[in-house]
This record gives structure tokens, C-alpha cells and sequence, in this order.
């Protein structure tokens, strides 16, 4: 069976791109949890310059309650947890909020496909309950394409 790794870029810049179609984001990447650790990203949003230590930060399983307390930076970008289900079987999405932002803040929605996850940020006024129902259709997508493109080797 093929790694999701050996899916090759182009196939996750067009998930990246066709989440951006929604109008409902302005940023989207696609990451994992292992090098290269961002798989995609949109060129012309801030989830490009995601770090390796923002990511490991992200997707820990141990010390999440912490997260609570001390937020997340996201290609340098303090976000407040708000809703923590990554790891629950069945949701597997996480919510945070963009915080101190002189342009007000914005949601981000994280998911979980398979080996990577899907981080997005909404439009400025897409609140974050929209955002998380619409990264979450994507990601059944998302998953699809990973099956299918599995079949194929």
C-alpha cells in the first residue's frame, strides 16, 4: 500500500485550491506530522510560513490541555483554542481563533484526513461552526482523492 506521503504535491495544491473555491477561506495547508511536514500550502496566504515547531506544537497528542491556556501561533499568528475534537473519533476537527489582530479576528478550522490534516482560515466574517461543517465535507473529499489515488498503485 502507498504512503500518503507519495501523493505527489500537485494533488494536494489542487485540494488546497478547491477549498479556496468556496469563498468561504482566505488560507489553506495541508500538513503532517512528520517531515516535510507542510505538504501544500496557498501562496499567497500566511499558511506557507508554518513552522516545524507551530506544527509538532499543533499536533502533539500529549500536553493538549495546555493548548487552552497558552493558545497556538500559526505562521506566527496567535490563535486561542476553542474547541478541541482532533483526536475524538468521528469529529476529528479543532477551532481556534486569530487573536490581536488589528483587522479583527478570524476562524481557523483544523481536520484530520488519514496521515495529514487540513488547516484553513476563514473569510473575515465566516464564523468558526460554517467554516469547521465546510472544512469537514472537504476533507471527505479529500479523502476520497487519497483512496482513489491509493487504488491506482
Amino acid at each position: 500500500m502507498q504512503c500518503i506521503g507519495d501523493i505527489s504535491e500537485e494533488v494536494w495544491q489542487d485540494c488546497i485550491t478547491l477549498f479556496l473555491q468556496t469563498g468561504m477561506c482566505c488560507d489553506a495547508a495541508i500538513i503532517t506530522n512528520s517531515p516535510p511536514w507542510l505538504l501544500a500550502s496557498y501562496p499567497e496566504g500566511n499558511f506557507f510560513q508554518l513552522t516545524q515547531e507551530e506544527i509538532q506544537i499543533l499536533l502533539a497528542r500529549e500536553g493538549r490541555e495546555k493548548l487552552f491556556l497558552q493558545g497556538i501561533t500559526l505562521a506566527g499568528t496567535k490563535c486561542l483554542l476553542i474547541r478541541d475534537n482532533l483526536y475524538t473519533e468521528g469529529n476529528n476537527t479543532m477551532d481556534l481563533r486569530t487573536k490581536g489582530q488589528s483587522r479583527g479576528s478570524q476562524a481557523v478550522t483544523v481536520v484530520q484526513i488519514e496521515s495529514v490534516y487540513l488547516v484553513v482560515m476563514g473569510q473575515k466574517g465566516t464564523e468558526g461552526g460554517p467554516l469547521n461543517l465546510k472544512a469537514f465535507e472537504m476533507a471527505g473529499y479529500i479523502r476520497e482523492a487519497i483512496h482513489q489515488h491509493m487504488a491506482h498503485f
